[in-house]
Parts: structure tokens; sequence; C-alpha cells
């Protein structure tokens, strides 16, 4: 269906091939071409049809299988002998043809050429459509990161503030911990002065409520009779029980002074 503009090389109108024709080829009534290759493979079956216009060859001469690069002899004798008429016909139908191939070429091209072109409109209109969905969506994205960038200085701002409380708490913690040890180191220190006091002699204890008095090693003996004539003998007192008898009077122990006095 086609001829190459640039090096006048006649194309395989086989849709599937479009190769340059070169040797043989088989050349149709209705003004196509083919490879040899598929010439062979299409019109051997019968009846023939034209693969390029689907056109029935059924007539002796509607196919022909020709040379394309013929030897010099053949060109001298295949027209010779005819009347100039007859060649000059023979010419123009073979112009003709060479003609339509010419001509079936650029509609060809310009079929693909069109093709093309309303394949690359809708790749642009594709693309202006990606391109505005693409805007529409950096848009939002913008509007979304500027937000976010509002969000983030107030997330800094309250980060701050609280950062500042938080300092303020722990300067207060730091002097309230300071004066805290102060205090108990001074506690300390005023129990340690009181617990030695009150373990000095004479002074009272205030868990037991009696005076702490130096314990005498050995108690003098001495008889103590009562009136029904009982005498008992002290001696190695304890220490709270020295202290308990040295400082209260006892009625035995006064009857005993009594006694003494009278003799």
């Amino acid at each position: 269906m086609a001829m190459s503009l640039c090096d006048d090389t006649l194309l395989c109108n086989f849709t599937k091939c479009r190769t340059k024709l070169s040797g043989f080829a088989w050349v149709t009534a209705c003004s196509h071409v083919f490879c040899d290759q598929h010439g062979s493979g299409e019109f051997s079956r019968s009846p023939a049809i034209c693969p390029a216009c689907s056109s029935a060859l059924s007539g002796k001469l509607d196919i022909v299988r020709t040379e394309l690069s013929p030897s010099e002899e053949y060109k001298a004798m295949v027209l010779a002998g005819l009347r100039p008429d007859i060649v000059l016909d023979i010419c123009t139908r073979a112009l003709a043809f060479w003609s339509y191939q010419v001509h079936q070429e650029r509609m060809y091209q310009e079929y693909s050429l069109s093709r093309a072109e309303a394949q690359l409109k809708q790749m642009e209109k594709v693309l202006t459509q990606q391109n505005q969905s693409r805007e529409l969506e950096l848009t939002a994205m913008r509007g979304e990161i500027t937000s976010l960038k509002k969000v983030m200085e107030e997330y800094k701002r309250k980060y701050s503030e609280v950062s500042e409380r938080l300092m303020e708490r722990n300067r207060q913690y730091q002097k309230l911990q300071g004066l805290y040890d102060s205090l108990r180191l001074r506690n300390m220190v005023v129990g340690v002065g009181e617990k030695d006091t009150l373990l000095q002699p004479g002074y009272p204890d205030f868990n037991t409520g009696v005076s702490q008095h130096a314990t005498p090693q050995i108690s003098p003996r001495f008889p103590t009779m009562g009136r029904d004539g009982d005498s008992r003998f002290f001696s190695c007192l304890e220490a709270d029980g020295a202290q308990t008898f040295f400082q209260f009077s006892s009625p035995a122990r006064e009857r005993g002074q009594v006694f003494i006095k009278k003799h």
C-alpha cells in the first residue's frame, strides 16, 4: 500500500509487514504489491483474495510474480516488436501503478500523522488534566503545610511556656529542697544536743519520769523495825529502787527514825 518517498522503493502493502521490496514481488490487478514471502502465502489459496483491499483475484493475469530488477536482456526484449502506442499504453499503465503506490503512501503517512496528532492531543489533554489535578493537590498541600506550620508554632509557644514554668518549678523545688535539708540538719544537731542533755545526771528522763542519778554501788545497811517487830536488811539496792527509796519517805522509815531518837 505504500512506497518510500525518500529512495523511491516500493513497500509491501501487507499491513503487518511494510518492508522494502527487493528481488521478486507479487503485483495484483488492483494495483497492490506484496513481498515474495507474504504473496506466496496469501495467493497460494483459491480463490485468491487481495490482503489489502479484499478484492477477488480470479483472472489468469490478476496476480503476477515479477522481478523487480530485471536483466538487460529482459529489458531489451520485453517490449520489442510492439507498436509505439502499445508501448506507451503499457508505460502509462505502469506509471499509473507507481502513482497509485505513491498516493497510497502519502495517504498512509497522512493517516499515520493525523492519528499521531490525535493521540498527541489526547495525551496533552490528559496531561493538562493531570497537571490541573496536581496543581489543586499542590495548592491543598501548601494550605495544609501552612496550617501545620501555624499549629507547630502554637505548639512551640506552648512548649516554651511549659518549659519556663517547669524551670520555675524546678527552681522552687531546689529552693525548698535546700530549706528542707538545712532544717533537717539543724533538727539533727538540736536532737543530738538534747539527747546529750537528757543523758546528764539529775536530768529527768521523759520516758520514765524519774531523775537520772548516779547508781550507788553499795547501799548502807541499817535495820528498820516496825511495831510488829519485823526487821529487814536492805543491801545492794537497784538504781531505780534506790532513787525511789531516798526520794520518798515511807512509814517504815519514819518509825525507824523515831526508834533511833528514843535510844
